[in-house]
């Protein structure tokens, strides 16, 4: 057990500021690559995630071969189309319109994978919920995008593919589970605010809303 307090004020506002700035970037990337000691820097943050059972379930593939980058694309842009296709009217104009390239245009990729696995077959906090190791798994991605922020790098999450085609391109094991495909890079500028809402896709709802009392849909008490 070692000492612990409140952070000074002026790092729990960095924190705050991590948090509350953080952005999907998507296509303001700059082509500098990221230099060593950062990658290793978000690593060991994403590394320092909570994990059920400490079972630590994720790996981390890095990946920079302009050649692998082009066969994910290639999987992106077919599923991409059938994820446009997907939406109606106006939706579907407004869907193509979004600026998805951080995969070509971000110098290095990270595909974040669960091993459920990992530490054996019942793994303390995981009997009753067998997706905690892909939840802790999300940890491990949230802490990375902070420490990113903090750091100035942008990092943009990419879900719109089919596993099959990632997990062939990288080589994955069939009881992997894929998590996420970040895109990370130097930026100059970001949104003020998330570029969904900026764009019209969706507003952030009032946190009101989402908060209850005790039970689900009780309203909190305004004492």
């Amino acid at each position: 057990m070692v000492e612990a307090q409140a952070f000074s004020c002026a790092d729990k506002d960095a924190v705050y500021r991590a948090i509350e700035t953080r952005r999907d970037v998507r296509d303001q990337f700059l082509s500098a690559p990221l230099t060593e000691d950062v990658v290793r820097r978000l690593l060991s943050a994403a590394h320092s995630a909570p994990s059920v059972g400490f079972m630590q379930p994720w790996n981390f593939i890095l990946v920079r071969d302009a050649a692998t980058l082009a066969r994910v694309h290639e999987a992106f842009s077919l599923a991409n189309e059938e994820a446009a296709l997907m939406f109606e009217g106006a939706a579907q104009d407004r869907y193509r319109t979004l600026k998805l390239e951080g995969i070509r245009k971000a110098p290095l990729s990270i595909c974040v994978t669960c091993d459920p696995t990992r530490g054996g077959s019942v793994i303390l906090g995981r009997t009753h919920n067998p997706r905690m190791d892909a939840y802790s798994t999300v940890c491990a991605v949230q802490n990375l995008w902070l420490a990113a922020r903090a750091e100035g790098v942008g990092v943009g999450w990419v879900s719109i593919f089919r596993d099959r085609d990632i997990r062939d391109i990288l080589g994955i094991p069939d009881h992997v589970e894929i998590i996420a495909w970040l895109c990370l890079g130097y930026f100059d500028a970001l949104y003020a605010e998330p570029e969904l809402a900026v764009k019209g896709w969706r507003q952030r709802l009032p946190l009101e809303e989402l908060v209850f009392e005790g039970r689900w849909g009780a309203g909190v008490s305004a004492d």
